[in-house]
C-alpha cells in the first residue's frame, strides 16, 4: 500500500484530547491479561472480563454526546458494530460448548456494519483487487481444514471481513490488526496449534477496536494524515 492515508485523530492535540475517554479501556483490557482466566472454565466472570475493555469503548463513544451518534451515521454504526462484538466475544467464551458459530456470525454483523459505516467512497479498485487476492489465500490455505457448514461460514466471514477492511483502508491498522486477529482465531481452530495464539488474537483485537472506535470521532478533533 503505498499511499495509506490515516484518518484516526491520533497526533498531538487529539491524543490529548480523546486519551482520558480511553483511560477505562487500558485499565480493563490489563485486567483481562493480568487475570488471564483459563479458557478451559468459562463462566460469566469471565465473559464480563473478556467484554469489558468493548464495554468501555461503549462509554467512549457515549461520551461524545447522544447528538454526535445521531449525527454521525459512521460513529453510530461503529457502536452498534462494537455491541454485536461484544455479543460475539461473550459466545467465544462458550465455543467448545458449540456456540463458536454464534459468535461466528456476530462478528459478521460487526464487518458489515463497519463496511456501511465507512462506506465506498472514494472506491479504491486497485486495493479492493488486493484485499480480494489477500482473502483467497487465506481461504485456500484453510479450506482444506475445514468441513461441513465451516466451508462456506468460513467464506462468507472473510468476504464480510474483505469487505470493510477495503472500504476504509485509510484507518488500515485497525483494520489489519482485526484480520491478524481473526486469522490466528481460524488457524488456531482449523489448521494447529498457534504458539502463544491467545495473547496474539486478544492483543490484536483489543488495539484494533480501539482504533476503530477513534475514527469513529475523528471529526472532533483534527486528524493525522500519515503517508506510506
Amino acid at each position: 500500500l503505498t499511499c495509506c492515508t490515516l484518518h484516526l485523530g491520533l497526533h498531538n492535540g487529539t491524543l490529548t484530547y480523546e486519551g482520558p475517554k480511553l483511560v477505562p479501556f487500558f485499565k480493563a483490557t490489563c485486567v483481562y491479561f493480568v487475570l488471564w482466566l483459563p479458557t478451559s472454565s468459562p463462566s460469566w466472570f469471565s465473559a464480563l472480563i473478556k467484554c469489558l475493555p468493548i464495554f468501555c469503548l461503549w462509554v467512549f463513544l457515549l461520551a461524545h454526546g447522544i447528538n454526535f451518534l445521531v449525527a454521525h451515521r459512521s460513529a453510530n454504526r461503529i457502536l452498534a458494530g462494537l455491541i454485536f462484538s461484544a455479543v460475539g466475544d461473550a459466545f467465544l467464551i462458550w465455543q467448545e460448548q458449540g456456540y463458536f458459530v454464534h459468535g461466528l456470525l456476530m462478528f459478521a454483523i460487526t464487518h458489515i456494519l463497519y463496511s456501511s459505516a465507512f462506506g465506498m467512497k472514494p472506491l479504491d479498485l486497485k486495493a479492493g483487487f488486493v484485499m480480494t487476492l489477500v482473502s483467497s489465500f487465506c481461504y485456500t490455505f484453510l479450506y482444506s481444514y475445514l468441513s461441513g457448514p465451516f466451508t462456506y461460514l468460513v467464506a462468507v466471514y472473510i468476504l464480510c471481513n474483505d469487505l470493510w477492511t477495503w472500504t476504509k483502508l485509510s484507518a488500515c491498522i485497525g483494520a489489519v490488526l482485526f484480520m491478524v486477529s481473526d486469522l490466528t482465531i481460524a488457524v488456531n481452530k482449523f489448521c494447529f496449534p498457534v504458539p502463544y495464539s491467545r495473547a496474539i488474537i486478544m492483543a490484536t483485537y483489543y488495539a484494533a477496536q480501539m482504533l476503530i472506535a477513534l475514527s469513529a470521532v475523528e471529526r472532533r478533533s483534527p486528524s493525522l494524515k500519515v503517508h506510506w
